[in-house]
């Protein structure tokens, strides 16, 4: 048939789509066109790196038989939400980005993974875990078993067996559960070492409640913060996770745990190459107090802190920001009696370096309380050291961040607050220093260089005395507080922001 200019004209087209993105036409794989560009040829060969492996089977065979399903009976005591179903584990949709509210309310919520509720009877949730040692314990997520009445756990082999909770700890949503049969049981272990960006990983899990579903990825990020809770440092890997896989583990090519699967980002609530995992140095942390005592304890410093901005480095004659600035050291705790005040820029814990609020706070709350932590810092330009021995994390949740709590059960309002007095605002009222754009103070049109005045009818001047009036107002059972805010252009005004709980 003779071309016409037409034919020829679509399939040019063909051909440049298909070039574009690297498909196949009639079985003949046609590569992405790369643009040609001069570049400086390297001193020593770069060397090959290692291939993946043609198939994770053998992996798969190893470890397989150490993941468990998980299956919740709900008490009553589940909250019931329209949208959300049970509120587990303490995490509010409000509370986090718009963005990843989304995996939260299909993935995390409404009755657990794999979303098994009957509104009118029983309630059950249904999620993934791993056994770790001969004698039955298991590793899950706390937002699977939160508010369980009766665990269980399904093996490998198909047999389901009962299981108690020996501990939860909901600020990295990790529990502990085990199986009540004695026998002995096969289990996986935890990796030796942190992933790297670009290493491949297995998940396993409980998928929809399919249980046994097998995919596979590379870790896609690593220290991610998606305003979890207060020690977000997750893993971010791209292979396929869904409602159900919660609690289920991620292993790396030796067959190791690396991370516990906890959520994804979806606008859709099923994978998109999103998915968040716990990485196995803190779950391991976790595990052990668990195991041991049922809780985790963590250490407390008792400093307010905020990041070093290139503004504020600049004025504390600072090469380049680093470190965490004081605000304030709390009376009577472990940082006021070593000396540290405002001012102070800590810039190292043990040695290791500091960069950020979340970073000092995750360092100190990994510390036993009673523990002794080496504190360098820099004072009027000039470095300095202090020996401080941690204290035990208050009830409240006050960790080394200021103002406005993060904290399991907590207010948050996507603030950060410090006494106008500090920062040179006013001589009364508290300072909004910073605000989350995605938070419920934002959506009321709150923004940092405002002063908050009163809060529920009560003069402020400390960040801790806005924490009071919130929680007195969330016990009072008021789904907003009232606010007087003076704006930077003068203005007073009352604003009602709606009250949240973090997770």
């Amino acid at each position: 048939m003779p071309e016409t200019r037409t034919h020829r004209r679509a399939l040019a087209s063909v051909a440049a789509a298909a070039l574009l993105a690297g498909g196949a036409i009639g079985g003949a794989y046609l590569p992405a066109a790369t643009p040609a560009y001069a570049q400086a040829l390297p001193k020593t060969p770069i060397e090959a790196p290692e291939h993946p492996p043609g198939s994770f089977a053998n992996i798969v065979d190893k470890v397989k038989p150490g993941v468990v399903s998980v299956k919740v009976k709900l008490d009553d005591t589940a909250s019931m939400d329209d949208d959300d179903g049970p509120s587990q584990g303490g995490r509010n949709m409000q509370n986090v980005p718009p963005q990843l509210r989304e995996f939260f309310r299909r993935f995390g919520q409404n009755g657990g993974p794999g979303g098994q509720q009957q509104r009118g009877g029983s309630r059950g949730a249904v999620g993934s875990g791993f056994i770790i040692s001969a004698d039955g314990y298991v590793v899950t997520n706390n937002h699977v078993v939160d508010h369980g009445k009766t665990v269980q756990v399904t093996l490998d082999d198909g047999r389901t067996l009962d299981a108690k909770v020996i501990g939860k700890d909901s600020k990295t949503d990790i529990a502990l559960l085990k199986i009540k049969e004695a026998g002995s049981y096969p289990y996986v272990q935890f990796g030796k070492g942190a992933p790297r960006v670009g290493d491949w990983v297995v998940a396993i899990g409980n998928p929809f409640g399919l249980g046994g579903t097998v995919t596979a990825g590379i870790v896609s990020a690593r220290g991610r913060d998606i305003g979890a809770g207060p020690y977000d440092d997750f893993l971010q890997i791209d292979a396929p996770i869904n409602k159900g896989n919660s609690g289920g583990p991620t292993f790396n090519v030796n067959g190791e745990v690396v991370g516990v699967n906890t959520a994804i980002a979806s606008p859709s609530g099923g994978s998109v190459g999103l998915a968040f995992a716990i990485p196995a140095e803190t779950v391991q942390a976790v595990v052990e107090q668990l195991r041991t005592d049922g809780k985790v304890a963590r250490g407390y410093l008792g400093v307010q802190v905020q990041p070093v901005t290139q503004d504020i480095a600049e004025g504390l004659g600072l090469a380049k920001p680093k470190g965490v600035l004081v605000d304030h050291a709390e009376d009577g705790t472990p940082a006021a009696k070593a000396g540290l005040k405002s001012g102070d820029v800590i810039e190292k814990v043990n040695g290791d370096p500091i960069n950020d609020a979340k970073e000092l706070s995750r360092k100190i709350a990994g510390l036993k309380p009673g523990a002794k932590v080496d504190l360098a810092y820099l004072r009027g330009g000039k470095a300095d050291t202090a020996t401080v021995t941690l204290g035990s994390l208050p009830s409240d949740g006050k960790v080394a961040s200021r103002g406005d709590s993060e904290t399991n059960g907590q207010p948050r309002l996507g603030l950060s607050l410090a006494p106008a007095s500090e920062v040179g605002l006013a001589d009364q009222g508290v300072a909004v220093v910073e605000v989350d754009p995605d938070g419920p103070a934002a959506a009321k049109g709150i923004e940092q260089g405002d002063l908050i005045l009163d809060v529920g009818g009560q003069s402020v001047s400390k960040p801790s005395e806005v924490a009071a009036q919130i929680r007195s107002a969330e016990s009072a059972g008021r789904k907003a507080v009232l606010m007087r805010v003076k704006s930077g252009k003068g203005v007073t005004r009352f604003v009602a922001v709606q009250l949240n709980k973090a997770g």
